[in-house]
């Protein structure tokens, strides 16, 4: 089965699952969950939650109820931040996923409901469905110190202060942005499946480092994607960063830098899996697929 194959099965696994965690929850506002629904079955790579799988299934051998949970719950914190994303103070975009965004869907006051609902829920779900209650805890902590405000939400708040410096934004600054916005979400997710999976503190440590690496790559790559693919291609609005004079990497260092540091990364990520031998052949390729992405 070749890469595209095994990420869709991941994918439809963790949509069967999510659907199966909102089913139960039937105390939710029908109008709030048909907006949670809408941005939770939007068709998503679910390239997080197949990290958090595949982790786990590297460090154990199979994948487990915790890793399952804990991939719907980074799928829901996830899926939040782009509605958030969307919302006319901060990007004010129309399309994401190639349908409507959720408050042109239904309004904006839903939308931010909605965020905040799916938010709230992931860490409802781990409290109650992850077996063990250390294993709980360590990856409520994780999730909320990568999605939290020393995490995604410092990294959308220097991204939101960034046009008015973008003439003299260095490097470093711009890494430390993307770092915080998706790279550390890349990381928890394969903290939270090595964790599950029962990891050793090695194989922990390699797994966040590659999390790290390939989640920044990722985000190099989405930069350059906003330059060079069309929103058809995109599912969302083509050459918005630029437009709003966002700090980007094509911006800061030109496209050809850009390219050169993602596949720096791709390598280093793979290097991190030596120690795990073909049993990492997935991951290895995980880091590659993500420098050739076309949306």
């Amino acid at each position: 089965m070749n890469f595209n194959a095994l990420l869709q099965k991941k994918a439809q696994f963790v949509n069967d699952t999510l659907v199966q965690l909102l089913a139960r929850h039937t105390r939710i506002n029908s109008d709030l969950m048909q907006a949670m629904k809408y941005t939770l079955s939007a068709p998503g790579k679910r390239i997080r939650s197949a990290l958090v799988l595949w982790c786990c299934e590297l460090a154990s051998g199979k994948t487990n109820r915790n890793a399952e949970i804990a991939a719907a719950a980074i799928e829901m914190v996830h899926t939040y931040s782009l509605v958030h994303d969307d919302l006319p103070a901060i990007d004010n975009d129309d399309f994401r996923r190639g349908l409507p965004t959720c408050h042109k869907a239904f309004d904006e006051a839903t939308a931010i409901l909605t965020g905040d609902a799916l938010l709230t829920l992931a860490f409802e779900i781990l409290a109650e469905e992850i077996d063990g209650p250390a294993v709980a805890v360590t990856l409520v902590r994780e999730l909320a110190r990568a999605a939290g405000p020393a995490g995604m939400i410092a990294g959308q708040m220097a991204d939101l202060k960034a046009p008015a410096k973008k003439t003299q934004a260095t490097q470093q600054e711009l890494q430390d942005i993307h770092i915080n916005k998706t790279a550390k979400i890349f990381r928890c997710a394969a903290v939270m499946g090595a964790v599950c999976g029962g990891a050793n503190k090695s194989q922990l440590e390699a797994l966040s480092e590659y999390g790290l690496k390939i989640g920044l790559g990722f985000q190099i790559a989405d930069d350059i994607l906003d330059v060079c693919a069309s929103s058809e291609q995109l599912g969302k609005t083509a050459g918005k960063d630029a437009n709003a004079g966002k700090m980007t990497y094509p911006a800061v260092v030109g496209i050809e830098k850009s390219k050169q540091l993602a596949k720096k990364l791709a390598d280093e990520a793979v290097a991190l899996l030596d120690p795990f031998g073909k049993k990492a052949d997935t991951l290895g390729q995980l880091a590659l697929a993500l420098l050739e992405r076309t949306k």
